[in-house]
């Protein structure tokens, strides 16, 4: 049996990325003990991995004031189990299981880089955007190395700044998004300056980078690793001659633990009220979960749902205007960039669609949905639980990714043989047995 540490507070706040630090940061402000749990060794998140040591950066000073507050920070921990009703989470750690009670519960899980699949993706080099910056700051060499960037979304010129700023010879930014589709769209920054700074500062670092819009990678080539790529631009094709591909097709909000403990969804996304609270009693949401809509707006709502939970609802009236403005932002951004049909198209019927189970995309075409695709070919069984495979096949067959069960990581026996209790209905779940 693996050993049972045990937690109790007022406010759990699950996620430490910039959401859950101003959440934690807000309910601790206000009187309220707090508890953060991260699977990440570091606060942060994927948005701010690496810059909590920066003594000048805000991820530093969120970071600094969660410290000042006395919230107890719980990192490299997955939550592998759950009492909702008892008001009870269980977290794996390396070498405990941690059983958290809670009086409310903030849900600030972030978001994922969609992948989406096509000849020659499964290649070593051929990389999630967001996942080879996290690897280059890690230590990951890339000085003098030519990548390309390609996909959609803001993150891919952050990306690409970043591995310019280290070294890294960017050939080309590949957007499959149109050109007026982003003209529309940096129009609107004018009302937002922040945004608009933000936006001229990253122009001056990627000055002299080819931009592309109306561009997607259309198949990875190489005999061991990455060689070349070949990108359609404006319906024409060019091979071009790399190290790395970096490829992102925008974000998708990482929404199963809150799924799995009952809260309501809606076009993909929480459903949170004024307050960011879901529709199961005493659980809030914050940031990227809650819709996809960037820094600024994952800010405010992580401070909106700490105040909240903390119970002090009455000060709220000044970032629930904020928040409107931010959210403007975020409805602009998922119109800007939303994918085009043409990407539907990529796979060719031996492309892996499922990297854990080896599945390709000639196996799911001929099932009709989610479950009879899973059913059948085990896609999105593996290891990931179907984190990557899931949105690729909801974008290229329209299937609906159904139901979300425990447990939502790979989990040791140990640790589920720990649980001090389970309610028949979720034993069922994890064991198989019918009732």
């Amino acid at each position: 049996m693996a050993e049972t540490m045990r937690r109790n507070f007022d406010v759990l706040v699950v996620g430490a990325g910039p959401a859950g630090l101003a959440a934690a940061t807000s309910a601790a402000r206000v009187g309220a003990k707090v508890g953060v749990v991260d699977d990440n060794p570091a606060v942060g998140g994927q948005i701010w991995r690496g810059e909590v040591s920066k003594a000048t950066s805000d991820a530093s000073n969120w970071a600094a004031k969660l410290h000042s507050l006395g919230v107890e920070v719980i990192c490299g921990a997955q939550i592998v189990h759950h009492d909702i009703a008892s008001r009870v989470l269980f977290a794996e750690t390396r070498f405990a299981l941690l059983e958290i009670r809670f009086s409310k519960l903030i849900l600030a899980t972030g978001a994922r880089e969609r992948l989406l699949p096509f000849p020659g993706w499964t290649l070593p080099n051929v990389m999630a955007a967001g996942g080879l910056q996290a690897m280059v700051k890690s230590g990951l060499p890339i000085s003098g190395k030519r990548v390309v960037v390609a996909g959609s979304g803001p993150l891919l010129l952050a990306v690409a700044a970043y591995l310019r700023a280290h070294g890294a010879k960017v050939l080309a930014i590949c957007e499959q998004a149109s050109w007026n589709s982003l003209a529309s769209f940096a129009s609107g920054l004018l009302s937002h300056p922040g945004k608009l700074r933000q936006a001229l500062i990253l122009q001056r670092q990627l000055l002299g980078i080819p931009f592309w819009t109306n561009s997607w990678p259309v198949r990875a080539l190489g005999r061991e690793a990455l060689e070349r790529i070949i990108i359609s631009r404006n319906g024409t094709q060019r091979e071009i001659s790399c190290d790395y591909l970096a490829c992102g097709f925008h974000l998708v909000p990482n929404v199963e633990l809150a799924s799995l403990l009952g809260c309501a969804l809606e076009g993909g996304c929480v459903r949170v009220d004024d307050a960011q609270q879901t529709s199961v009693a005493g659980v809030f949401c914050a940031g990227e979960p809650t819709g996809i809509g960037g820094l600024e707006l994952a800010l405010i709502e992580g401070q909106i749902a700490g105040i909240a939970a903390a119970g002090k609802s009455e000060r709220l009236r000044e970032l629930r205007g904020r928040r409107r403005k931010a959210q403007q932002f975020a409805r602009r951004l998922e119109k800007a960039f939303k994918l085009r049909p043409e990407l539907k198209t990529l796979p060719d019927s031996g492309t892996i669609v499922c990297r854990c189970e080896d599945v390709t995309h000639a196996r799911l075409a001929r099932h009709s949905s989610w479950r009879d695709a899973k059913n059948q070919t085990r896609c999105g069984m593996g290891p990931c639980q179907g984190r990557i495979c899931g949105p690729a096949t909801q974008f290229l067959f329209d299937w609906d990714p159904g139901s979300v069960r425990p447990p939502l990581f790979p989990t040791r026996v140990e640790s589920l043989a720990s649980v001090s209790y389970i309610a028949p209905a979720e034993h069922s779940q994890l064991t198989g047995e019918r009732q």
